[in-house]
């Protein structure tokens, strides 16, 4: 049977050089249904990251007004830097960090993914470092224990050594190890909004929370968002390395 000369192939992309003769990238579009997913989870974290933002916004507002000093507010107001450092850095570090989950964002604005990262890492050490030095230095609210201060010392390290490593991995040019520590220092700062859903369900399961249940369920939420990044990560495509000389021409 003789094929159809007529019939229509899939079209070829044409390629096109550059001046010194060398073939220039290829722009694609990503498909409608996968843009629309990425904004989605966009919003998703935006709006997780507004549960703290606003309560930080509340706090910096008592302690600039003149508020009420409280039990419950003492340890600020007796030392608000470092929780003013904390509110600022931690929110700008979730805010921000949501559009770097956007792929289409970072191809049309490849300098964007750059400026924002070297915006991200301070900022996410200013919250890791300053959230350390609260857990450590600042009284124990009521409803605190033990297990809750080894849990906020655990998981704020873990943070402060996945940034660290991210740096680390970003000199080397491992660009997917960069990307990956990124992604748990991001889940782990998030900690904050997920904390509040954690503790919501389980007071509408179980009623008011004790001292050891609140520690779990603070807990629980650390572990549900690292979860899901290494589930990000694992599903991301396996990139291969990039020679030396690609990375230099990548930067210039």
């Amino acid at each position: 049977m003789k094929a159809n000369v007529y019939d229509k192939g899939p079209a070829l992309d044409v390629l096109q050089f550059n001046e010194v003769g060398k073939p220039m990238p290829q722009k694609t579009k990503a498909p409608a249904k996968g843009v629309w997913a990425e904004w989605l989870v966009l919003a998703a974290l935006i709006v997780l990251s507004a549960i703290p933002v606003i309560a930080g916004a509340v706090r910096i507002t008592e302690l600039t007004g003149g508020a009420e000093v409280t039990p419950d507010n003492a340890r600020f107001f007796a030392s608000p830097l470092p929780v003013v450092l904390h509110i600022l850095s931690a929110s700008l570090y979730a805010i921000l960090g949501a559009f770097q989950f956007v792929p289409s964002l970072r191809r049309r604005r490849r300098s964007w993914h750059r400026v924002a990262g070297w915006l991200l890492i301070p900022c996410g050490l200013a919250a890791a470092l300053s959230g350390l030095w609260m857990t450590l230095f600042y009284p124990w609210p009521e409803g605190d224990g033990e297990l809750l201060y080894g849990l906020r010392l655990l998981f704020g390290s873990a943070m402060v050594l996945s940034l660290v490593l991210s740096i680390v991995a970003i000199r080397q040019w491992d660009f997917v190890g960069h990307g990956a520590w990124m992604i748990r220092g991001y889940a782990i700062g998030l900690g904050a909004g997920t904390q509040v859903l954690t503790l919501l369900v389980g007071e509408l399961i179980a009623g008011p929370p004790s001292e050891f249940s609140r520690a779990l369920l603070m807990g629980a939420a650390w572990v549900i968002n690292l979860a899901v990044a290494e589930w990000i990560i694992r599903k991301q495509p396996a990139r291969p390395a990039r020679p030396a000389s690609a990375v230099v021409f990548h930067l210039r």
